[in-house]
This record gives structure tokens, sequence and C-alpha cells, in this order.
């Protein structure tokens, strides 16, 4: 699809200033921005800029309501030289889910492709050629009405920031059942990708982190007995042999793009996959027993990441070592090949730009 946008080249580039072998990751933006306004009941033309600071009016909505919503995507190098996404169409399907939630206007899904896709062309020249690292791309849109009164806004901004950026997690996870704090109650906002949800776990999460773990792992917020997800991610086990995650039937529970692309996998190869509910208490006599074989996080800016150790009411347990590990490991090889171009995409999941 071809779409109109005006473009402004900056006249002072930052990418010889860059470390491509120390990329932090949501530290560092390449030199531009995408912008684009929703005034009048409609969406106006696309502009890519300079990257730089965005004027808000104090009494801008968002500040106060919190009408604001993101995606996460990467752009990925091959050894090939071409640039891919990974399933975008699966962020724009979510994109519009998050938006109508907040009451907030869609953006047509190959419309959103576009913009996406032409940002990241413009940027090309920041997407890093190490293995492990990508253009982390970032569109959002916010409320911009400069009047105070629970309302949905009539104007909006949606933008995409871009970062060159290595791992999110640089080892293996440590996580904690949570049973006092809940991030979603059902018929809230836990399916959308809205940023309140992000400002309600920070606080666990801190007091997990003063524990000595990394992250959560969320439980149900009526009887906190059923695993939901885990921090930055959706959570998948292995037990005796089968993929276990809990079910996105739920409005709790956040739809991974990358956790989707783990079951779809898992079925291509004839993995037996289980979606549905599952206990706190199923997978703690799995651990205790031996049965579990993996755990890890699915996500796109953890993208696989290896749970290694479990805290429960005041119990830590160890997993199976991360290096003897069968199904994670062929999953995360498998993603990693085909984004490099390395080996076929039979399921032409990589989008080039």
């Amino acid at each position: 699809m071809s779409i109109d946008i005006d473009t402004q080249r900056t006249e002072h580039s930052r990418i010889a200033e860059i470390d491509w072998n120390h990329l932090p990751f949501g530290r560092i933006y390449s030199d531009h921005m995408m912008v684009m306004d929703y005034r009048g009941g409609a969406w106006q033309k696309p502009a890519i800029v300079p990257f730089g600071p965005v004027s808000l009016h104090p009494g801008n909505a968002t500040l106060h309501y919190g009408q604001s919503i993101f995606e996460g995507m990467k752009a990925i190098r091959g050894h090939d030289g071409r640039i891919t996404l990974f399933r975008p169409e699966l962020n724009a399907r979510r994109f519009n889910e998050s938006c109508q939630r907040l009451c907030m206007p869609g953006i047509p899904e190959d419309t959103f492709i576009a913009l996406v896709k032409a940002h990241a062309r413009f940027e090309r020249d920041w997407v890093p050629a190490n293995d492990n690292a990508a253009l982390y791309l970032r569109p959002f849109i916010f409320a911009t009405d400069e009047a105070l009164g629970v309302r949905p806004s009539e104007t909006y901004k949606f933008m995409i920031l871009s970062c060159p950026a290595g791992a999110y997690y640089a080892e293996p996870l440590s996580v904690k059942i949570e049973e006092r704090y809940t991030r979603a109650a059902e018929g809230g906002v836990g399916r959308a990708k809205t940023a309140g949800n992000y400002a309600a776990s920070l606080l666990p999460t801190k007091l997990a982190n003063d524990e000595g773990f990394q992250q959560l792992i969320w439980t149900d917020g009526k009887e906190h007995r059923y695993i939901e997800e885990s921090g930055t991610m959706n959570v998948v086990f292995v037990i005796d042999g089968t993929i276990i995650t809990p079910s996105e039937d739920s409005d709790t529970i956040l739809r991974s793009v990358v956790k989707r692309s783990v079951v779809d996998l898992a079925k291509h190869w004839g993995i037996p996959v289980q979606e549905r509910r599952i206990s706190v208490e199923e997978v703690i006599a799995a651990i205790r027993e031996g049965r579990l074989e993996d755990a890890f996080g699915a996500g796109t800016a953890a993208t696989i990441a290896p749970i290694a150790r479990i805290g429960f009411r005041g119990e830590v347990f160890d997993l199976p070592p991360v290096a003897d590990r069968v199904v994670s490991k062929r999953i995360k090889t498998y993603l990693d090949a085909i984004k490099h171009g390395d080996i076929p995409d039979a399921l032409n999941w990589c989008v080039e730009i």
C-alpha cells in the first residue's frame, strides 16, 4: 500500500555517535519520528520529522485521564541485507482493539502497516546489523484535547518512535508469583496495551525486585489461583511434553504476537498445545514432581525469555537448566533464523519493509 507522507530530514544526524556493540533497550532514539494528527473526525496527512520534544498543554486530556495506548514492534536486518517486520498484521489488529476499548479512533490495518513500514524505511540506517539487536518501533496514540472533563477526547496524536536496541533481558529470569496485587480484572482494560496497565504494575514489580526477582507472574484478580501473564510478556510452560499457556479468551490478558507465534509454530510442528486456565497449584506440583520441563516468557521486547527460578509463598524453585531445554531453544532458534533470512520463512511471517 502506498501512502503520501511529508518528510523532513534532520540536518544533524546522531548515527555516527552510536556504539553499536552496546545498545541499551529504549534509551537511544533514531533521528526521526512520525507524527499524524486526528481532528475533525479524520486522520490528517502524516509526516516524518526530526526527533524532538512534543509540546503539551497543561490541560492535555492524556495527562489527566490516561487515554493512551501503544504497540511494540521490531525491524530486523537479515544476513542477506533485507529488513523485515514480524507479523505486523497482528500488531495492527491489537492496536485497533486497544483503541476501541479506550474509546479512541483506530487506524485501518493496511494504513497502520504502511506507516510503520515507511518509518522503518526512512530510518533503515538505524537498523543494527548485530544478530541480537533490532530497531525497536514504538507506534502510539494519545489524546490531545486541552480541556478538563471526563469524556473521550475529540483530537489525538499518533506517533512512531524508534530505538536501536539489544536484548531486553540479558539473562534467564527469576520471577515471583503475585497473590496480592492485581494486573487486570474481568471487564477492565487488561487486554488493551494501554499505558495505565504498566503504571499499575510498577509498585508490585518494585517490591518483587527488592526480594531479588526481576518480574512477576500475575494471577487472576478474583482468587489469585490462576496464572495470567508475566510482567512484560505472556508466559508459557512445558509440562509432560505439552506446551501449556493461559487462554486468550479472557479479557484480562494481553494478546502477545510472539506467544501467538509460539502456539502456531508448535501446532505446525505437531507439538501438543493446550491453551486453557492454568492453576498455580498445577504449576507448583509439576515443579515439585519434576514434570515441568521448560518455562519462558514470550513478547516482542523479550522475544523468548527463559525463566530460571519461580518464587511462591517464600519458597524459590529452580527450574531445569536453560541449556538442557528443548522446546524454547528450538522455537527461539527457528524464529531467529527466519528473521535473519537463514532459512525459508515457510509460514510467511516476515514482511519486508
